[in-house]
C-alpha cells in the first residue's frame, strides 16, 4: 500500500498540482493533515493561491483522500470539499497499519497524550509547523510532511511524505530526493 502524506497546502493549487503530478497520483491513498484552502492571517499568499480551484481538484482526485481538519480550515470549507474534514482526528486502518492524523495545532508529536501510544497507532501524522520531519515518541512513528506551498523546511524546500513497505519518508518536491526516512515499528 502506497500512502501519500501532505499538509498545509493553504489554497495553493500550484503546490497541489506539483505534489499530485509528481508523487501523489501513484498513491493508493492520500492523507492530508489539514489547512487545505485558507492561507491564514499569519501566512503570506502562497504561489498559485486559488482555493476554489484547489477544492475542485481535491474533489476530482482519482486517489481517495482522508483529511484531518486544520486550524485554518473552517465550516465553509466543508461546503466546497466533498470529503469530510475530520476533527480533531482522522483515523485510517490500512492493511494492518494504524494511522492517526491530527493537524498538530493542539497536540504536538513531541508530547503525545498517553492515549496515543504504540497500542493505539503505528503512525501519528501531523502538520501545522510547515517543517518536515520524522521522529519517534512513546514507540509511535511521528511524521510531519512539511508543506508544499509555505514550507519552513531548510529555507523553504517544498516537501510531502510517503509511506510504503514498512517505512515513512520525506520527499523534496523540487528534486524528488528523499531527505529523511525511518522504518515503522522499530
Amino acid at each position: 500500500m502506497r500512502i501519500g502524506v501532505i499538509s498545509d497546502t493553504h489554497g495553493s493549487v500550484t503546490a497541489w498540482r506539483k505534489a499530485y503530478d509528481q508523487v501523489l497520483r501513484s498513491a493508493d491513498l492520500i492523507v492530508h493533515a489539514g489547512d487545505l484552502l485558507y492561507h491564514g492571517p499569519r501566512n503570506p499568499l502562497p504561489e498559485g493561491y486559488d482555493p476554489a480551484s484547489l477544492a475542485r481538484e481535491l474533489n476530482a482526485s482519482a486517489v481517495p483522500i482522508v483529511i484531518a481538519r486544520g486550524n485554518c480550515d473552517s465550516e465553509v470549507d466543508q461546503l466546497v470539499v466533498d470529503k469530510p474534514l475530520q476533527a480533531p482526528y482522522a483515523h485510517c486502518w490500512v492493511k494492518g497499519l494504524k494511522i492517526l492524523v491530527h493537524h498538530g495545532h493542539i497536540i504536538s508529536p513531541d508530547e503525545l497524550p498517553p492515549y496515543i501510544n504504540k497500542d493505539t497507532c503505528d503512525v501519528f501524522i501531523s502538520g501545522h509547523t510547515h517543517v518536515a520531519g520524522i521522529s519517534r515518541y512513546s514507540g509511535v512513528l511521528c511524521l510531519n510532511p512539511g508543506s508544499p506551498s509555505l514550507s519552513k523546511t531548510g529555507g523553504g524546500i517544498p516537501t510531502i511524505g510517503w509511506i510504503e513497505g514498512g517505512s515513512a519518508r520525506i520527499i523534496r518536491l523540487d528534486t524528488g530526493a528523499t531527505i529523511e526516512q525511518q522504518q515503522i515499528g522499530e
